[in-house]
């Protein structure tokens, strides 16, 4: 009986070949360089209202520069992080990410616009994504935890159609 090698070789499908480990690579120095950029704030004038260079004016209505800059990295830095986050998850869940990556790219849009309620109505434009995605994603692991427990859907279908009342449903997510 010939027996079977576990050794990986160069026909394996889990290769890393070197585009992989630059771009791995490249996701990595921007994470490691996330504190310095969310620190850059500081550099900001604090008590100046305006900003000139050779190729710019930036005014701004906020106390100073530096409070816009804090507001900005505040928002932008776990932006970004999300953001590789969802491109480089391989978990069903993943969509799900989109829900804070609306959050703060509806609060960043609110900072730059210097919206004088910021953070207060951005949930408003939120709530259509969260019901979209959020049963989505809720359908999407019901039907492979069904698969895995090899159920046929048929009877996943008629629990979804059967009359509960509201506590049965909670109680239906957390079995």
């Amino acid at each position: 009986m010939d027996k079977h090698h576990n050794k990986l070789t160069s026909q394996s499908r889990y290769k890393t070949g070197k585009y992989s480990l630059f771009v791995g690579g490249i996701i990595v120095m921007f994470i490691a360089a996330t504190p310095f950029v969310f620190y850059s704030y500081e550099s900001f004038p604090s008590d100046s209202t305006s900003w000139e260079t050779y190729f710019f004016t930036l005014r701004t209505s906020y106390p100073s520069l530096y409070h816009l800059a804090w507001y900005c990295v505040g928002k932008a830095v776990p932006l970004f992080l999300l953001l590789i986050w969802f491109f480089t998850c391989r978990h069903w869940w993943h969509w799900i990410i989109l829900v804070p990556i609306a959050m703060y790219a509806f609060q960043l849009w609110g900072v730059i616009n210097e919206n004088g309620g910021m953070d207060e109505l951005e949930i408003y434009y939120v709530i259509p994504l969260m019901m979209v995605l959020v049963p989505a994603v809720y359908l999407v692991r019901a039907k492979l935890f069904s698969k895995i427990r090899e159920n046929d859907l048929q009877s996943f279908e008629q629990e979804l159609f059967t009359k509960k009342t509201a506590w049965q449903q909670i109680k239906d997510l957390f079995r």
